[in-house]
């Protein structure tokens, strides 16, 4: 497997779990430090710290050091790639749905003649 399937791997399975995504959606918005990440959570702050810890072996978030305060700082890059690959995806979909409309049509178009030449015969 090469390194991109593993990154795209790690991705996913991070954002397989709730609290992640949730985690990732809040950090979308700004930076937080892990503390402040689990203040919504009925959870405690290793718990949290274990979910950032997932994120970013996926590297899907970075930590940074500001002083005394440890950021946790979303990357896009991962999200570039994950977009990436799902839009490959959505697009052979798209193209498939296409074909099967036109076949449709065609066979709406057969079957319009086929009753179009009965009335006439009758």
């Amino acid at each position: 497997m090469d390194e991109t399937t593993e990154q795209l791997n790690r991705a996913f399975a991070a954002l397989a779990d709730p609290t992640r995504r949730n985690l990732v959606a809040r950090l979308a918005g700004a930076d937080a430090t892990v503390g402040e990440l689990a203040e919504p959570y009925d959870m405690s702050l290793q718990a949290i710290s274990k979910h950032v810890k997932v994120l970013e072996d996926a590297g899907l978030v970075t930590r940074s050091k500001e002083a005394q305060r440890r950021p946790v700082h979303l990357d896009a890059e991962v999200f570039g790639l994950m977009t990436k690959w799902i839009e490959r995806y959505r697009q052979e979909a798209e193209e498939r749905y296409r074909r099967l409309d036109a076949l449709l049509g065609r066979m709406a178009d057969d079957e319009d003649q086929k009753q179009t030449h009965t009335k006439d015969a009758s």
